[in-house]
């Protein structure tokens, strides 16, 4: 079995679906964020990584061998991300992030940014955590970042 990804048109036609299912005041079931904060916040990190917004937030200084294996298991193996890790400020709507509007117009930016990540549009910067990734990974990245806050929100 592959592992999913935003390049894969039926895997991001499936995370846009539930994306679509998530309504303003859906609960949340673990974090701070609101349903609108979180269209917002990955708004704001596809935004980042395709240079479209400045960082605020320094890379993290990790060694390499460190950095690999953090990779590795964030975007490889079949576990769930943990609940509870830090906002980057930049992207952390109570603090840098761009905040939200109306509901339907920033889920319609949402998925404009995910359509143009997945199309490779922009210039890739590293990630903050993980470093350089190919386009394989950065799709990976995608789904499992979307997939994360999805299930954040029980959809």
């Amino acid at each position: 079995m592959t592992a999913k990804s935003l390049i894969n048109p039926a895997d991001r036609a499936a995370l846009l679906e539930r994306l679509h299912r998530v309504r303003p005041e859906t609960p949340r079931l673990w974090g701070r964020m609101t349903a609108p904060q979180m269209i917002c916040h990955l708004t704001d990190a596809f935004r980042g990584v395709m240079g479209e917004r400045q960082s605020s937030s320094p890379p993290a200084v990790i060694p390499r061998w460190r950095q690999r294996l953090v990779k590795f298991f964030a975007l490889q193996l079949p576990i769930s991300w943990p609940r509870g890790m830090k906002t980057r400020p930049d992207i952390d709507q109570k603090r840098g992030g761009t905040p939200p509007r109306d509901f339907s117009s920033d889920v319609v930016e949402l998925v404009r940014a995910c359509e143009r990540f997945a199309a490779g549009e922009g210039t890739r910067r590293p990630h903050y955590l993980f470093g350089p990734l190919t386009d394989e990974e950065w799709g990976r990245w995608g789904y499992r970042h979307v997939d994360h806050h999805l299930r954040q929100f029980g959809v």
